[in-house]
């Protein structure tokens, strides 16, 4: 992560997080990560393009599907998805602060459509273990 300082104050502000790729099948770490997201106050949206709930909240097939504001696109899919979602974002009538592709995912082409936006992308990095380190969380 090039500037952790930074990542942590958008973090910090950050209260609503898409999951993309969202399910709810224990033992998977999509599932652990959003429930620790839920357990930790954010409003988490799953966004699933076949699943109607996830974690007992209503699953949204697309992000541009979503009518509220997103802070945080927070993305378990194969790196190959992953520039489809991020024109996705640019769709978006508010930008979120972070793209966050999780631990193991990362593609180059992101930064590429991203750059002229104020989005500050991170890549294989897990978001619950980063939470848990700057917040001092017990939680999850």
């Amino acid at each position: 992560m090039k500037d952790a300082a930074h990542v942590e104050k958008l973090l910090t502000k950050a209260r609503t997080i898409a999951v993309v790729g969202a399910k709810d099948k224990q033992g998977h770490p999509v599932d652990g990560v959003g429930r620790y997201l839920i357990q930790a106050g954010f409003t988490v949206i799953p966004v699933h393009p076949k699943r109607q709930t996830v974690w007992g909240l209503r699953a949204y097939p697309t992000l541009t599907a979503i009518s509220e504001p997103v802070d945080i696109v927070d993305l378990f899919r194969a790196p190959e998805y992953c520039p489809g979602h991020a024109r996705e974002v640019l769709q978006l009538r508010t930008w979120p602060l972070l793209f966050w592709m999780q631990e193991g995912i990362a593609n180059q082409e992101v930064q590429v459509i991203l750059e002229d936006t104020p989005v500050t992308i991170v890549e294989d990095h897990c978001l619950l273990k980063f939470h848990k380190k700057i917040s001092g969380s017990g939680h999850g």
